[in-house]
């Protein structure tokens, strides 16, 4: 099975709260690494205020921020809170791209979140 580009696109998925200060405080470098997407294609950041979008978490209750998403396609790898360091991130993202790192936090429940967030936030930026 030859690999598409819907599959190995990486998603990084930022689920916070505006009203959230380290939220606010993180949210510009989140957003300057997401510019960077512009040298990797393969990788697509997006920013979910889990308040103004209520709508696509359901009955998920994201108490502690940030809160991270990453999937390959339509797999999810990681699903956790992160200390709000870019740093951190990109090494974590470079980890499952780069090394295969093992899926952390996932289970049934964040595939199902996953596969309900993907189709909708498909077209965001």
């Amino acid at each position: 099975m030859q690999a598409t580009a819907e599959t190995t696109t990486w998603y990084v998925v930022c689920l916070c709260a505006q009203w959230c200060s380290t939220c606010r405080a993180y949210a510009p470098d989140f957003l300057a690494q997401a510019g960077l997407e512009q040298a990797d294609p393969a990788e697509r950041y997006l920013w979910v205020d889990v308040e103004a979008h209520d709508d696509l978490l359901g009955d998920w209750d994201i108490e502690t921020f940030p809160t991270l998403l990453i999937a390959q396609g339509d797999q999810p790898v990681f699903m956790g809170v992160l200390p709000p360091q870019i740093a951190v991130l990109a090494r974590l993202v470079q980890s499952y791209k780069n090394e295969g790192a093992a899926p952390v936090g996932v289970n049934a429940a964040v595939a199902a979140l996953w596969q309900q967030l993907r189709p909708r936030l498909a077209d965001a930026k």
